[in-house]
């Protein structure tokens, strides 16, 4: 019951703050299941890409985050697993971070994903890391979505504590596959490129 005001109330502030409109860009809101991976500048960034899906999709649709940030504290935490059911992963080098990933796909869920690893405080995404790359062989029938989501870098910059309202648009676009024999290094470009192309 908590959770659930939680989330409505979530929805709300979210939409007040930054809008988060949706905007299809060659692509029609589809529930089969898929890998939304966008760029990453803000905290506000998992929540403006989960608020613009629409409430059916929302639904099975799992934010990655970083396990030492959002698994401290009893609000955060709170907020990251009964409120978003996100997956948790561990950035520690002696764990392997794609394993509850795999696992969250492997049941038929969809997930949300920033391949840069790490927020950026400029608009455009940097280098993509291998880990879009994995899913992507492991789980082939599973959609890949391009996503930008627009001024939050300014909205809510790395160091900020309170964001500063402004209106970000979240642009889906085409869905991608990773081709047959397509090297690692030659996806990722293509895949950071489908996000640098909905600017």
């Amino acid at each position: 019951m908590l959770a659930s005001v939680v989330r409505i109330s979530l929805i709300g502030l979210v939409k007040l703050l930054v809008g988060a409109h949706p905007r299809w860009v060659a692509a029609i809101p589809d529930a089969a299941q898929s890998i939304y991976f966008t760029n990453h500048t803000s905290h506000l960034d998992t929540l403006a890409l989960w608020v613009a899906l629409p409430a059916k999709i929302r639904a099975k649709a799992r934010p990655v985050a970083a396990k030492d940030y959002w698994g401290k504290g009893i609000i955060k935490r709170f907020i990251a697993l009964k409120v978003l059911n996100a997956v948790l992963i561990e950035r520690e080098m002696t764990r392997d971070p794609l394993a509850p990933m795999l696992a969250a796909l492997a049941v038929g869920d969809s997930l949300i994903i920033f391949p840069e690893g790490t927020r950026r405080a400029q608009a455009e995404p940097s280098d993509f890391k291998g880990g879009i790359y994995q899913l992507a062989e492991t789980f082939p029938q599973v959609k890949l979505i391009p996503v930008y989501l627009d001024t939050l870098h300014r909205s809510m910059p790395k160091g900020s504590i309170l964001p500063v309202p402004m209106i970000c648009t979240v642009r889906f676009g085409g869905a991608i596959a990773l081709q047959a024999n397509e090297h690692k290094k030659a996806f990722l470009v293509r895949a950071r490129e489908a996000v640098l192309s909905l600017m």
